[in-house]
């Protein structure tokens, strides 16, 4: 495979709306834009290839915490090189509104996050923070993101989840760091479109 991209939440009716399930909607978005369906895999997890250009879309059916185990099923299956491996994940630390592409990096006390390094042995994977956090209190955060946005939150988060798209198509076109210049420096990539 050229690139993995997983795209981490819980699965089930209960949590579709809720803002931890942020790298689910990205994924789902891309697999809009190409034309794809998710379809189960040998293990705890939803999939869709894009066989063209060898990009697998996953999603974990473990639940967040335990995502790390079904990375780890993902990437020896298909013998997945971890500079290659993009994560999508939730951050309450940044505003919705923002989203930060890392080559690496620590967990950033997200569970999901944390498993993926711990199963994998590695925080050498890039992953794309997708900002969540509003103007309400964000803390205990383990609230905060099993809510889903607020009505008045809800169009920005959706154009958010476009945003992110985008930036992962510019990562698969042109690599990491063109993505990092173009969506890591805009203190929020909404101001251009206000």
């Amino acid at each position: 495979m050229n690139w993995t991209i997983v795209g981490l939440g819980n699965p089930g009716s209960r949590y579709a709306a809720t803002k931890h399930n942020a790298g689910f909607w990205v994924a789902d978005a891309l697999a809009r834009r190409w034309n794809l369906s998710f379809r189960p895999g040998k293990g705890e997890y939803v999939y869709a290839e894009e066989s063209g250009r060898e990009i697998l879309l996953v999603k974990p059916t473990t639940g967040m915490n335990l995502s790390g185990t079904a990375v780890k099923t993902v990437t020896r299956r298909w013998d997945v090189n971890t500079d290659h491996l993009l994560v999508l994940v939730d951050d309450v630390d940044l505003p919705l509104g923002r989203i930060r592409i890392r080559p690496h990096g620590g967990d950033g006390c997200h569970r999901g996050l944390e498993s993926v390094i711990y199963h994998l042995q590695t925080d050498r994977f890039p992953r794309l923070r997708f900002g969540i956090a509003t103007d309400e209190d964000t803390r205990p955060a383990e609230t905060f993101v099993l809510k889903p946005f607020r009505k008045q939150d809800q169009p920005l988060a959706a154009e958010m989840v476009e945003t992110a798209a985008d930036a992962v198509e510019l990562i698969l076109a042109r690599g990491l760091l063109p993505a990092m210049n173009t969506y890591n420096r805009n203190l929020n990539t909404m101001e251009t479109h206000s």
